[in-house]
């Protein structure tokens, strides 16, 4: 049975709680009934707005509202988790992300790293939905932290059926130029720069200029629900800009010491046909250049888990089929020393050199003097961090969206072999799926 109105359910815990000595962290918990958890973050006033699943068959579904609070750095947010942990008790989650290249400027709202600690969770496992309200005491003020609880419990509103994105005239500018990009990967390809960068992964910012954009969580939701396989998530930190994506590539997955990684490098398109698909999957795994781009990603890797752990394992290659490409994927699994923080992983594992390259300092450089465009969060990371476990994606197949533009991201990864005129191909067909559901695929 569901009370008949979560949000008074949760009200009435709250008055019950009191203002008697808190510590550390407390969650209250209401059942409640959603048709669609993007469609109730729709409609909702509270800022920020966060939407997380992972891609993993069941995977919990998160929308969460507002902040009890925001972490601006790594060191800020492991310094809270192990409070938290000092303290015992039931444990919150985190969720946010990181940009590709702190260094740089990036998205004017979106910080280098931002991690928040929600006030509201909206959670479905399993098909129950969960409606929970959180509050974190310590050095704060009991009777205040319960009066900014109850003021976001009185912005929440009803959820509302999402109205599907309409196909638009747009305006297409892509950065750089196909001219520009040739010219790239004819460097990157040059015998000379191969001997000390042997790979570098360019990317192009498509922008989608309108004069009215979609709902981004009515575009999520209908590119969620062809995006099998992937991580779904979408971010508002201010009333008229989100950058949402369905990303196939995992960061990491923690559970306790145990990590799984992987390195997605290599990749050709789909075909209709099934035998034509499965020959163009087994040309790929045979594929010279494309296996080179892979090799590149899982050496990096496991040369940055070996101080961390004390047994790394890497896996066989395979093909991962999702809408519109293929990729060579191999599994890599690690035993974490005891002390090994979550700080420590997201300080030295992104970028991946899927979208950086190889070193890594050397293929920054050459994207920082060379793409005009800012990266911001594209190519960065997102996802959930908590005491007992983590799950992060690589912030590709993404867009950015304000009041005016989209602006879609996709990258390659240039090694020895490459050509310009298959890369740019390549470019068109990771953005595909979006540029169908824009009406212009």
């Amino acid at each position: 049975m569901y009370p008949t109105n979560p949000i008074e359910a949760l009200r009435r815990q709250l008055d019950t709680l009191g203002e008697s000595a808190k510590k550390g962290f407390v969650r209250l918990n209401t059942p409640c009934q959603v048709d669609s958890l993007m469609g109730w973050l729709s409609v909702q006033r509270v800022l920020p707005r966060i939407y997380w699943r992972a891609r993993d068959e069941g995977a919990v579904e998160y929308a969460v509202l507002g902040v009890v609070n925001v972490f601006g750095s790594l060191a800020s947010l492991q310094a809270d988790l192990a409070a938290l942990g000092d303290i015992g008790g039931e444990q919150p989650d985190f969720f946010g992300g990181m940009a590709f290249d702190p260094g740089t400027p990036g998205w004017a709202h979106f910080p280098a790293c931002h991690f928040v600690l929600p006030r509201i969770e909206l959670k479905r496992c399993q098909g129950e939905a969960t409606l929970s309200l959180n509050l974190r005491f310590d050095d704060r003020c009991p009777s205040t932290e319960i009066t900014q609880a109850h003021a976001c419990l009185d912005a929440l509103v009803a959820e509302r059926p999402l109205s599907p994105p309409l196909p638009k005239a747009y305006q297409r500018e892509d950065s750089p130029s196909q001219k520009e990009w040739t010219g790239w990967v004819d460097q990157v390809t040059h015998q000379e720069h191969l001997r000390h960068t042997p790979k570098v992964v360019l990317s192009r910012e498509t922008c989608l200029t309108t004069s009215e954009t979609p709902n981004p969580w009515a575009l999520l939701s209908r590119w969620q629900a062809g995006a099998a396989g992937c991580f779904n998530f979408g971010i508002q930190l201010t009333p008229d800009e989100a950058f949402i994506g369905c990303p196939p590539e995992r960061l990491y997955k923690r559970e306790g010491k145990h990590l799984i990684t992987e390195a997605l490098a290599g990749t050709t398109h789909r075909a209709r046909d099934v035998q034509q698909d499965a020959k163009l999957a087994a040309e790929l795994l045979g594929d010279r250049k494309n296996t080179l781009e892979n090799q590149c990603v899982y050496q990096q890797i496991l040369s940055q888990l070996e101080p961390l752990s004390h047994h790394v394992h890497l896996g066989d290659s395979h093909i991962v089929k999702l809408r519109s490409v293929q990729h060579i994927r191999r599994l890599i699994k690690a035993e974490l020393h005891r002390n090994v923080t979550d700080q420590q992983l997201l300080s030295a594992l992104p970028p991946t050199p899927a979208v950086g390259g190889v070193p890594r300092e050397s293929a920054l450089a050459f994207i920082r003097q060379h793409e005009r465009h800012q990266r911001g969060w594209y190519a960065g990371v997102f996802g959930r961090v908590s005491h007992a476990s983590s799950d992060l994606a690589v912030t590709i197949r993404c867009a950015h969206i304000d009041s005016e533009t989209i602006r879609l991201y996709a990258g390659a990864g240039i090694v020895a072999g490459s050509q310009p005129d298959e890369e740019w191909r390549e470019l068109d067909s990771k953005i595909a799926d979006i540029m169908s559901l824009l009406g212009m695929g």
